[in-house]
């Protein structure tokens, strides 16, 4: 499939279907460089959605525990880890938190970004300017809407390959 801006799109194989996603990298040059960085490395392959709250949005990204190909899989840790990358500055911007829309996960505090990410199910403007925005989907919210629930999830969907569309 051709896509506008390959460079800037991302493929995302998930256990309930494809969903692709467009980078936002004047919005958020860092995190954009460290979801491509993280996704031709690999890092996401296998990696679950351990926080899936419905209405809200389905989080993964754990590349520490929540890969389930992984030895260090560990659901119970499952949303406490991270990469082997440094933590990175936050890039609040103005993009609101819509339906469709991926922002990166943090702890307490705003410069501990890393590895995670969730997408909105729904409209969430009490997460705008606090929480860093980087992309949207833009094929396949229907695979996203799929995903099961829980906190955390029981036999979670995940991730089964990430890629850079332009790689493909």
């Amino acid at each position: 499939m051709a896509y506008k801006d390959p460079e800037n799109t991302i493929v995302m194989e998930t256990t309930t279907g494809t969903v692709v996603i467009a980078l936002r990298p004047d919005l958020a040059p860092k995190h954009v460089e460290r979801i491509k960085e993280l996704a031709r490395a690999g890092e996401y392959d296998g990696v679950v959605f351990h926080r899936v709250i419905d209405g809200f949005m389905a989080q993964t990204g754990d590349v520490r525990y929540g890969n389930k190909n992984s030895n260090s899989y560990d659901p119970a840790r499952a949303g406490m880890g991270g990469s082997s990358k440094p933590d990175l500055p936050a890039e609040f911007n103005d993009a609101n938190h819509a339906r469709g829309v991926c922002s990166m996960a943090r702890a307490q505090n705003p410069n501990s970004a890393n590895s995670q990410f969730f997408i909105c199910f729904e409209d969430a403007p009490f997460l705008n300017r606090q929480y860093t925005v980087w992309g949207e989907v833009i094929e396949g919210m229907e695979n996203v809407d799929k995903i099961k629930r829980g906190e955390p999830v029981q036999d979670p969907d995940s991730i089964v390959s990430m890629k850079v569309a332009a790689d493909l």
